[in-house]
């Protein structure tokens, strides 16, 4: 193979392996939920002011250290047991952070310097919540979902007196799974495409400037499509080079948005949906980047 070719194979098959078992996992989360928990058991317990109620949903991550890729299924199978859309946004968007692996991983990557680890968990959350309280004002919160994910949940009303729990999961699993793999590999094909074409050296280039090494790592973050659980490491290497503020815009935007993550959402949400928070949580990555070097 030509070098170019040979790394787009590498880094896309990377991607695909490195998300897949977390894939898998919140599909079977996500029938657990929809099939197996009691009816109404996770909803009964969850506070009714729709503020606290998108608090306590950003933490379920702590319960559930399912990566970014994963969590996608589970948020779906979330919506179908009830939850609205801008509370499942609120969780798909914090529970990558705000999970225990990432927290040690993190931890065990910078340690207290910088606040760095302070800085991604109250990011996490914040911008998770405000993701959720402007979606809970959408006059007509159906429109930001596929009409397949509509089809889909209208399905899923109707389920009662269909096969046993075992049955219904093995067909929830390959319905699932058929949403889900065509996604990934488009996500982790462009995000291999978009490592090959884009030079590292550029952006290291940039990394001495307050602005440009928030921005040039956010890009790289949405580029490289890495899992939340381990980014904090790869991130690490380029501590050196990058200021504090871009580490952090980084290890934010990162989980949120990146190009196998839009794939995979474009399963459930509209594209004009996905532009829209794209640029909501990149507009406050920056910020808080921004901050973060301008404070530093």
């Amino acid at each position: 193979m030509a070098d170019a070719v040979r790394d787009f194979a590498t880094l896309s098959i990377s991607v695909v392996i490195e998300s897949l078992p977390f894939v898998f996992l919140g599909i079977v989360l996500s029938i657990a939920v929809q099939i197996w928990l009691p009816e109404g058991l996770l909803l009964r317990r969850l506070p009714r002011n729709p503020t606290l109620r998108r608090m306590v949903l950003s933490l379920l991550g702590m319960l559930l250290p399912v990566c970014e890729c994963g969590n996608v299924p589970l948020a779906r199978g979330l919506m179908v047991k009830g939850l609205t859309v801008a509370e499942s946004m609120t969780f798909l968007f914090a529970a990558p952070i705000l999970n225990p692996i990432t927290i040690i991983t993190t931890q065990q990557a910078f340690g207290w310097d910088n606040n760095i680890l302070a800085a991604r968990i109250l990011a996490g959350f914040a911008i998770a919540n405000l993701v959720g309280w402007i979606y809970s004002r959408h006059p007509r919160p159906e429109d930001l979902l596929t009409t397949r994910f509509q089809a889909a949940c209208a399905v899923a009303d109707r389920s009662g007196g269909q096969p046993g729990k075992a049955a219904r999961s093995a067909r929830m699993f390959a319905q699932e799974t058929s949403a889900m793999m065509p996604a990934l590999f488009i996500g982790a094909a462009l995000a291999g495409i978009i490592q090959v074409a884009v030079s590292r050296d550029v952006l290291v280039a940039l990394g001495g400037d307050p602005v440009w090494s928030v921005l040039a790592l956010m890009l790289l973050a949405f580029v490289v499509a890495i899992c939340s659980n381990v980014d904090a490491f790869f991130i690490l290497s380029f501590g050196a080079t990058f200021m504090p503020g871009g580490i952090v815009a980084f290890l934010v935007f990162g989980p949120m948005i990146d190009v196998k993550m839009l794939a995979l959402l474009r399963t459930t949400f509209t594209a004009k949906t996905l532009l829209q928070v794209s640029v909501l949580v990149a507009l406050c990555a920056a910020v808080l980047g921004l901050a973060v070097n301008y404070v530093h």
